[in-house]
């Protein structure tokens, strides 16, 4: 299947920046978009940002003009730059990659999470 790794988390004060990445390996051919979603405690896990297989680019609003998500173009990795924290984006980010099954269908892959924190 498809296995993906987190890293870059960590503890950052308010204002600061920190950057994310995901490695993506194993049956990654059909991987047709990326993304990275978020859940701090007590709270629903949250969508943060995309990117798809054209190189564009989506935000959840509470991110825009804050974080921005990149990647290579053989879906194998994908960043995501955070600048301008807050307290309220402490949380796990997660991994995201899906890719069709050709079946009508997708398949939903995720990393095991890295934390990132907050906080003065």
């Amino acid at each position: 299947q498809v296995q993906l790794v987190e890293s870059g988390g960590g503890l950052v004060q308010p204002g600061g920046s920190l950057r994310l990445s995901c490695a993506a390996s194993g049956s990654i051919s059909g991987i047709t978009r990326m993304g990275w979603y978020r859940q701090a405690p007590g709270k629903q896990r949250e969508w943060v940002a995309v990117l798809t297989s054209g190189d564009s680019t989506n935000y959840a609003d509470s991110v825009k003009g804050r974080f921005t998500i990149s990647g290579n173009n053989a879906k194998t990795a994908v960043y995501l730059q955070m600048s301008s924290l807050r307290s309220e984006d402490t949380a796990v980010y997660y991994c995201n990659a899906v890719r069709f099954n050709g079946l009508g269908g997708v398949n939903d892959f995720w990393g095991q999470g890295t934390q990132v924190t907050v906080s003065s």
